[in-house]
């Protein structure tokens, strides 16, 4: 389908605050994905990346997704992230304290910084802005999920729950990307033609 990269909600910051037997329950879950996926990892090409404060995470977890990190690096048919304590906000947060202590240690000029520097230092974007956002529930927001990267894509809204999500359901949110005209904040130009991008998604979030 011409999809390069998906990123998956998996886990949010704000989801620590859940019931800690509920929060257990999802550690043990992502545990069973990360070991019984390995395979279907391996066999088609996809390298698997985190992104988020996962040093929050419980370590076992954490052992078990940088070994299938380090197993899968290599491969290159299609990246596949998963956010995982992951906030968009804290995203940026995170991104613009470190500039900070770079610029505290001298190795950085305040006037450097700009809009290309921060995203450089934003890890969800190290996959390429997103291109289409389906929002899964029947909600209609994107829940400080992916906040910089998502500053230009698609939103596509579905009332399907995200374990429900089945593969015509993305065919479908595709297809719908596909309709849309991207101009990026731009205007149509009569001799340039349409700004618009009809190939498949090449960053699709969830």
């Amino acid at each position: 389908m011409g999809i390069g990269a998906l990123t998956m909600y998996a886990f949010s910051e704000q989801n620590w605050q859940r019931p800690l037997a509920e929060v257990s329950a999802l550690m043990e879950l992502l545990t069973e994905f990360l070991v019984n996926e390995r395979k279907e990892l391996m066999d088609n090409g996809i390298r698997l990346r985190a992104i988020g404060r996962r040093h929050e995470l419980p370590s076992p977890v954490r052992h078990v997704l940088e070994a299938l990190e380090a197993d899968t690096k290599q491969l290159d048919e299609m990246t596949l992230t998963l956010a995982l304590s992951y906030g968009g906000q804290e995203e940026i947060t995170d991104a613009c304290r470190g500039i900070a202590e770079r610029v505290h240690a001298g190795e950085l000029e305040c006037s450097a910084i700009d809009e290309a520097l921060l995203g450089a230092a934003i890890p969800s974007v190290d996959v390429g802005a997103v291109d289409l956002l389906v929002r899964t529930g029947g909600e209609q927001r994107i829940s400080n999920f992916l906040l910089w990267g998502a500053a230009y894509a698609e939103l596509v809204f579905t009332d399907r729950l995200w374990p429900d999500m089945e593969a015509e359901d993305l065919h479908e949110a595709i297809a719908t990307y596909q309709t849309r005209e991207r101009r990026f904040g731009r205007i149509p130009d009569a001799d340039l033609g349409e700004p618009t991008d009809p190939e498949p998604a090449r960053q699709a979030s969830e």
